[in-house]
């Protein structure tokens, strides 16, 4: 069973909420039809500590690290974080547009932002990611597929899908196929969805 549900306005139940205020409506009639995987750590490829919370909420003290200079006044977020330990964080409620993809391109649509949920895996390209991770991305991604049919396994995409220019996360230490043969249950399946990235796009 699914420890996961999702309310009427879009938020998770039982899980931690730290609201952002980096988020907005969607475009009217907008269909929620995109799962964007992104992975972050604050400072890079140090794990644990406030700093995304504090990225998210826009309270990221510039002087605590000097890498963190170079993201002030960046006004950024995500609908869900995936600590390395399981712990699942929602900042903004899915039915509202978080800002997380940038400018982007999925399939000739542009503006990822309006139609797609951003979810945030602690993380860097080159570390693998966690059994807790996996298991909780997998629970989470099948939770909205339930929610927003028009998240199917072909539309579950990684950041440097969609802004392949600009970023290059979740990065080679994903697993993709892992991830579609979770969702699926079927090996055969899973190798025909191996890796989105054969997908054309325009």
């Amino acid at each position: 069973m699914n420890p996961f549900t999702i309310d009427a306005d879009g938020w998770l139940h039982g899980v931690l909420r730290v609201d952002s205020p980096n988020c907005d409506d969607r475009p009217t009639e907008t269909t929620i039809d995109l799962l964007i995987v992104h992975n972050i750590s604050l400072p890079p490829g140090q794990f644990g500590g406030p700093w995304i919370d504090a990225l998210f909420t826009n309270r990221l003290p510039s002087q605590a690290h000097p890498y963190f200079a170079s993201l002030e006044g960046m006004r950024v977020s995500a609908h869900a974080l995936i600590r390395r330990e399981g712990t699942l964080v929602q900042y903004v409620p899915f039915l509202k547009r978080a800002w997380h993809a940038g400018v982007s391109t999925w399939q000739g649509r542009v503006r990822c932002n309006d139609f797609s949920v951003g979810i945030e895996l602690e993380g860097s390209d080159a570390t693998p990611f966690t059994e807790e991770q996996y298991r909780v991305l997998v629970e989470v991604t099948r939770c909205l597929m339930a929610a927003y049919p028009g998240i199917t396994p072909d539309r579950i995409v990684g950041h440097s899908d969609v802004a392949p220019v600009r970023k290059t996360d979740p990065g080679p230490a994903f697993d993709w196929a892992r991830l579609h043969q979770s969702l699926s249950g079927d090996d055969s399946q899973s190798a025909q969805l191996a890796h989105h990235k054969n997908t054309p796009q325009a």
